[in-house]
């Protein structure tokens, strides 16, 4: 039954006008559509410093070559596990200072 009601109000365009004409449906949209913005911006700053990163482009010429032998290997898996280490870090730094603004 009262899905029916709800149905058929929502139905109703005389209803659906003015809802949308009230106050707490307009403020509604408007901090809706602010937090949409803010979560774009977010993940393309993200992408953007991951496409930035030093890591990512170790990691990238290290698959593109062919190992000589394990040593090799293993040090050049340290530099990246390094690379990542302290860009992790300073990420968490960046991300503090901006919770803090």
């Amino acid at each position: 039954m009262l899905a029916r009601l709800l149905s058929s109000l929502l139905n109703n365009l005389h209803v659906v006008e003015r809802l949308a004409e009230s106050r707490p449906m307009r403020r509604a949209a408007q901090i809706t559509a602010y937090a949409l913005t803010k979560a774009q911006i977010a993940g393309r700053d993200a992408s953007q410093r991951v496409l930035r990163s030093q890591t990512l482009r170790q990691v990238r010429e290290e698959a593109g070559r062919v190992p000589g032998d394990l040593g090799e290997v293993g040090s050049r898996l340290r530099r990246v596990r390094q690379t990542f280490v302290n860009e992790l870090k300073e990420g968490f730094k960046e991300g503090s200072r901006q919770i803090k603004k």
